[in-house]
């Protein structure tokens, strides 16, 4: 099922760029900045609504076969803590120290702390996803959560470059050891 919904987004990438790459081809007029197509940006904007609709359902279709009663945040971000820690809640500007897990929604392991070491950031400094960033702040020290993180709050069309594909959602297992 899983495969098939991405199989299916990838289609519709491939659609949607061909698309738009015949219309610019076909295009007899100069381009300029400030010359907007809105049968084009129609066009993108429908075919983005189909990908974002599509990553969704992959989404609500995993939490229903593991039953995961998860919260959503305004940006698309899904976290559940699953185990409750005593500590402080970390705050933009503290450096974190995480175990960590990160998988594909079809289960497949891409990193872990237990093969890569823990990982440690500055909140709002950058240099992790955005979705991480704001579900560790949801967190406090010795909390243990799993948090889905959508593609455009994870690594976007690009992937990382390296084990993470383009335009995938990533689920992450995290446990917050300790602020710094």
């Amino acid at each position: 099922m899983i495969a098939r919904s991405i199989k299916i987004t990838g289609i519709l990438l491939f659609l949607t760029m061909a698309y738009l790459f015949a219309l610019s081809c076909n295009q007899k007029e100069p381009q300029n900045e400030g010359n907007n197509n809105p049968v084009k940006e129609k066009a993108l904007i429908d075919a983005n609504r189909q990908m974002v609709k599509a990553e969704d359902r992959q989404i609500k279709d995993m939490l229903e076969r593991y039953g995961w009663k998860m919260t959503e945040t305004g940006s698309g971000l899904r976290y559940l803590i699953y185990q409750e820690g005593p500590g402080l809640q970390p705050e933009e500007g503290k450096a974190v120290r995480l175990a960590y897990s990160v998988k594909l929604l079809n289960g497949d392991l891409i990193y872990s702390s237990e093969k890569d070491g823990m990982m440690e950031f500055i909140v709002g400094k950058g240099g992790v996803p955005a979705g991480l960033e704001e579900g560790i702040l949801l967190l406090h020290v010795g909390d243990k959560a799993k948090l889905i993180i959508p593609s455009h709050l994870a690594y976007g069309l690009l992937g990382d470059q390296n084990k993470i594909p383009p335009k995938v959602t990533l689920v992450y297992d995290v446990h917050l050891v300790e602020l710094k």
